[in-house]
């Protein structure tokens, strides 16, 4: 499935095309906004911001934008978006599991996850304008935990739209291979006028894992990534009625 390659313009020339929104359309979504209950994304409690790398080509690495809706004590799942701007766009899903049960997994599954760890010791994992002393809970408890993140849409390579199948992400490590251009972390500092060096030192007490599985980060110890390809396949064409 080919993809649409471009250079990135202004924000305007990024936009899916199509007509601009009808007032027609405006007042169905403000009713139905008030009328609905919007349960599932009303439990979206934390905002988080990070980087993210594509398994097949770490030298894409993007900045992400998790919307994270805590089920239990061990699991998350998240919406992640391109900003935190109101035209943010949705590109991609992370799921969010305990070291327990991580565990539990086969190990084929493990080898799509990634380790969070250095993501949240290093300062690139942050709660925008949130303060350190009030998340520090929470990243004691996230640096013990793995995530499985899929992009839906490769808005860096100059897609209007939600392109190909998913690409699997791969968390930042402090390999060469996986750590994330200094450029790309300055301008997300400079927009919340952080410093990620400072938080670094700042969650050096966050205990390291006693045991990060070695299946997880698969890529660092036999420097593969994943890819999925889409393939014609024979449907099922009768399914029992309910």
């Amino acid at each position: 499935m080919a993809a649409a390659h471009r250079e990135t313009g202004t924000r305007g020339e990024d936009i899916p095309p199509g007509k601009p929104m009808s007032v027609e359309q405006t007042v169905m979504d403000k009713g139905a906004q008030m009328l609905q209950s919007l349960k599932p994304v009303k439990q979206m409690s934390q905002h988080v911001c990070s980087f993210a790398l594509y398994s097949h080509d770490m030298t894409r690495q993007i900045e992400t934008h998790h919307y994270v809706a805590r089920i239990n004590q061990d699991f998350c799942q998240s919406a992640v978006y391109d900003t935190d701007d109101s035209t943010g766009r949705l590109i991609g899903v992370e799921y969010i599991v305990s070291d327990g049960i991580f565990e539990t997994l086969p190990p084929e599954e493990q080898k799509l996850w990634h380790s969070h760890a250095y993501e949240i010791k290093s300062g690139l994992w942050v709660h925008p304008r949130v303060p350190e002393m009030v998340v520090k809970p929470e990243l004691e408890n996230l640096a013990k935990t793995y995530g499985k993140c899929w992009c839906t849409w490769q808005l860096d390579r100059g897609d209007r739209l939600p392109l190909g199948p998913p690409a699997l992400m791969m968390s930042p490590q402090p390999v060469n291979l996986g750590m994330v251009k200094p450029g790309l972390i300055q301008k997300r500092d400079d927009k919340y006028n952080i410093s990620s060096e400072a938080l670094k030192t700042a969650r050096a007490e966050i205990a390291e894992p006693e045991w990060i599985n070695p299946q997880a980060d698969y890529w660092k110890q036999h420097g593969k990534g994943f890819t999925i390809d889409v393939e014609p396949t024979e449907m099922k064409k009768r399914a029992p009625f309910p």
